[in-house]
């Protein structure tokens, strides 16, 4: 027997996100019900590794996560605005984040990265840096008002090293960087 969605109801509803009760058919053909969050409205959203050639680092960024309680280390990132492309919000994002420019080299198909949670939608977008552009010699950050970020260069043979650091002083690390780190190695 095929699963599917028979109803989405609202059992809550904040400025940003909605709790909704998710009545469904499993395998066996039983109704199910299952608690799912999702963005007011149909946003999806990008992340970034961006390399920063010829120095060979990526960026991060340092921010204060409230449902975390405490700072994150993660790669730039952001909503896809409406009428915006996966690759048109990574050049954006990775501005206000970091101060950096660079232009994309690829744009992943979008993924789930927690479907047990939420169905939010995210590309991972991949950047080359000119770290030699005069343009990107004195990068600032040019945050939202409701944003706070730190941007970091971390060479790749340091990174676990720098994650390790982060850790020990209380950061909260982004599985997508564990994940890097493991595909480094590998």
């Amino acid at each position: 027997m095929q699963q599917k969605i028979l109803s989405r109801s609202v059992i809550g509803a904040g400025k940003f996100l909605v709790l909704k009760d998710l009545s469904f058919q499993d395998d066996r053909g039983r109704l199910r019900h299952w608690e799912a969050v999702d963005r007011d409205g149909e946003a999806s959203a990008v992340f970034i590794i961006a390399r920063i050639v010829p120095d060979d680092e990526i960026l991060f960024v340092r921010q204060f996560r409230p449902p975390t309680g405490r700072l994150m280390l993660e790669f730039p990132a952001g909503l896809i605005d409406p009428g915006e492309t996966p690759a048109e919000t990574a050049v954006r994002e990775l501005y206000e984040e970091t101060g950096y420019h660079g232009k994309v080299l690829s744009v992943s198909l979008p993924g789930y990265s927690s479907p047990g949670l939420t169905g939010e939608a995210i590309s991972l977008v991949t950047m080359e840096v000119d770290g030699d552009a005069p343009r990107n010699r004195n990068a600032t950050p040019h945050p939202e008002d409701s944003e706070c970020i730190e941007c970091f260069r971390v060479s790749r043979t340091h990174l676990a090293e720098f994650v390790k650091r982060q850790e020990s002083e209380g950061v909260g690390i982004d599985s997508k960087i564990y994940t890097m780190i493991v595909a480094l190695q590998l």
